[in-house]
């Protein structure tokens, strides 16, 4: 019986948002991609034309901004998925984020009708595991959010061959190998990244 080869899950989070910009909480609320937004999503789009990485399947959260997203870096058909979703933040939801506490957060937005980062961590973990482990799904392009890739990257990072710190930036790539049992991080690469290798 030969090697399974590992498969490939590249994770972005959306472009900058109107909330985004303007430091409003958005879970599962929305708002659209700013046009700083759109163009970091194109960017994305060129990044993985210049190294020549294709898709066999590509999934989005079910939210505006994602799919709006997705749309920006690819042509190829995508199929939504609600277990993408960003934390709920419950009745924070569409607030200024002064009004929160800084991280963790664990189970604080619960008392709130929201959602606790255990939950969201184990909703992001079944979701792209049982999509890797599809037939035919070589090579993944996934479009989520902010915290729930923050909170998929910590369950993966001491497997992973690299660190990941902090909140992944707007329009990051996630790049990571499923070896059908759980993830090993390869890399991040952010904005500011994809644009050096495009104007060499």
């Amino acid at each position: 019986m030969g090697v399974r080869m590992a498969r490939h899950l590249f994770l972005v989070r959306h472009g900058e948002t109107m909330f985004n910009a303007k430091r409003i909480i958005q879970g599962w609320c929305d708002s659209p991609l700013t046009d700083t937004g759109r163009a970091q999503a194109s960017r994305v789009g060129d990044y993985f034309a210049r190294k020549g990485i294709t898709f066999d399947h590509a999934y989005a959260s079910p939210t505006g901004r994602t799919r709006e997203t997705i749309e920006c870096i690819t042509s190829m058909p995508y199929t939504p998925d609600d277990r993408l979703r960003e934390l709920f933040f419950g009745a924070y939801e569409g607030e200024r984020d002064c009004v929160i506490p800084p991280m963790p957060w664990d189970s604080f937005f619960v008392p709130f009708g929201g959602e606790s980062l255990q939950d969201l961590q184990e909703r992001m973990t079944d979701a792209l595991g049982e999509i890797m482990a599809r037939p035919g799904h070589e090579r993944v392009l996934a479009v989520s959010h902010g915290t729930a890739s923050q909170m998929f990257l910590a369950r993966w990072r001491d497997q992973g061959r690299c660190g990941s710190q902090g909140l992944p930036g707007n329009c990051s790539i996630m790049h990571l190998e499923f070896d059908g049992n759980g993830f090993h991080l390869l890399e991040v690469v952010e904005q500011e990244a994809m644009k050096r290798l495009l104007e060499e």
